[in-house]
């Protein structure tokens, strides 16, 4: 059974969402992936929202543009946490999206990653999961160090090449 639910109101979404499943895969998170349109269908969102803890769900991510009623409609269903990922719009560039997922009315709590962050998204559904687990919490922190070995070795990199060979 996975423990995190990755829905998302659209295809057109899965550009940013597919980084979530990206991030759980690489810390052995095991997730089920799903198209639950708030709008369109609206009782698909109704049952995926109420039978998630049932089917071992403990986390779900929420990934919505426009009007992004999904994440904030998904944590009134269930009382299991829910991290919205406001998706970039044409219009707007997003911040419609962001708004609609952090101006939720007290007692429906969402929680929002920045616009387009995916990758966010799945690290904090990890971080939730490894409150009690100790192998993924482990996994984390592994993450943690490898980013910043990337940072020094690109550090280091910049320095004794310069910025234009770095570049090139």
């Amino acid at each position: 059974m996975p423990d995190v639910g990755i829905i998302m109101g659209s295809d057109s979404d899965l550009p940013v969402m597919k980084e979530s499943a990206a991030v759980l895969e690489q810390l052995g998170v095991s997730y089920e992936m799903s198209i639950v349109s708030a709008h369109r269908t609206p009782d698909v969102m109704y049952r995926y929202a109420q039978t998630a803890r049932t089917r071992g769900i403990r986390v779900i991510i929420a990934g919505a543009g426009g009007a992004a009623h999904l994440p904030g409609m998904t944590a009134a269903l269930t009382a299991l946490p829910v991290i919205g990922v406001p998706i970039k719009t044409s219009t707007l560039n997003g911040l419609d999206s962001l708004y609609s997922i952090v101006q939720m009315p007290a007692g429906i709590p969402v929680a929002a990653v920045a616009i387009n962050n995916g990758v966010n998204a799945g690290l904090l559904a990890a971080r939730i999961l490894s409150v009690f687990d100790e192998s993924l919490s482990g996994r984390l922190e592994s993450y943690q160090r490898d980013m910043a070995k990337s940072v020094e070795y690109k550090a280091e990199r910049l320095m004794s090449r310069g910025y234009k060979e770095y570049l090139s």
